[in-house]
């Protein structure tokens, strides 16, 4: 039996879901209870959800089992927007601008539980909010490049698509100092390395199209390219490619670019997360 199945039984012989959330939330601590979230998710209905969003940041600050309930509200916004409640996709956006980090990640799981009903209906809510503000376009990005949404070459054509927009409106953003630019930036280039694995036909020219783009028409683009997942080199022509190991590298992208993009860390035991290498094929 998994955690989930567990959790699914416990809910169902619990005469209290509320007292059980909160007894189980996993909270104070590293990590919610995301597998208790889950069956909560699938076994509640809007009535169980929605009075779940009135604990605000004030009555259950961060890292609280009251927090909890509002997590587990939140992403439930998700499974009822994909069975049609549209009516509620102006509170889902309203949580993504939430200041507590685990309510906005709720979102994004929400987005991907809507994504996986529906994923026409996902982008859908891609245009609406897309020019919205920073953490509006973090829950878009990180809600879409979901590895399992992406599977459909389709939908991860329609996800890199998302992803130049998005970073496109941000190249003419010139105060980055502020915190939710930092939270979306930090995500970007995550996003990016997931969309362009799961689609490397159309990836590959996107993202090599957006490298070329440095130099030009998006300069203010390279704080894209320097993160943990996806950095950026200057291209060094003494340095011999073909000595360069590219072991393990799920994916090599045109060693014609004038830049290194080199790999994005792969967690032991976490398959899902690929390795990109763009050429002039390297590692940092």
């Amino acid at each position: 039996m998994t955690k989930k199945e567990y959790y699914l039984h416990a809910l169902v012989d619990s005469g209290d879901w509320t007292e059980y959330l909160l007894e189980n939330s996993g909270l104070p601590g590293p990590r919610a209870n995301l597998e208790l979230m889950q069956a909560y998710v699938e076994l509640g209905s809007e009535k169980d959800f929605i009075p779940l969003l009135d604990y605000t940041p004030e009555l259950a600050p961060e890292n609280t089992p009251e927090e909890f309930l509002a997590f587990c509200g939140t992403a439930g916004l998700g499974e009822i927007i994909a069975n049609g409640l549209r009516e509620y996709l102006p509170d889902l956006r309203r949580q993504a601008s939430d200041p507590r980090w685990r309510i906005r990640e709720a979102v994004a799981m929400a987005l991907q539980f809507i994504g996986k009903h529906d994923f026409y209906l996902l982008t859908f809510i891609c245009n609406e909010w897309v020019r919205g503000n920073f953490l509006e376009q973090r829950a878009l990005a990180a809600g879409i490049c979901e590895p399992d949404l992406l599977l459909d070459p389709r939908h991860a054509e329609l996800s890199l698509q998302l992803l130049d927009q998005i970073t496109q409106l941000l190249s003419g953003v010139e105060n980055r100092k502020f915190d939710d630019f930092r939270t979306l930036r930090k995500g970007l280039g995550y996003c990016w390395s997931v969309a362009v694995a799961a689609n490397p036909e159309f990836g590959k020219p996107a993202f090599e199209k957006l490298i070329e783009l440095l130099d030009s028409a998006l300069p203010g683009i390279s704080w894209l390219l320097d993160g943990p997942h996806i950095r950026f080199v200057p291209h060094d022509p003494a340095v011999d490619a073909s000595l360069v190991s590219t072991d393990n590298a799920d994916h090599i992208l045109s060693p014609q670019v004038a830049g290194v993009i080199v790999r994005q860390e792969k967690p032991v035991g976490d398959p899902r997360r690929p390795l990109i290498a763009v050429g002039p094929i390297g590692w940092v």
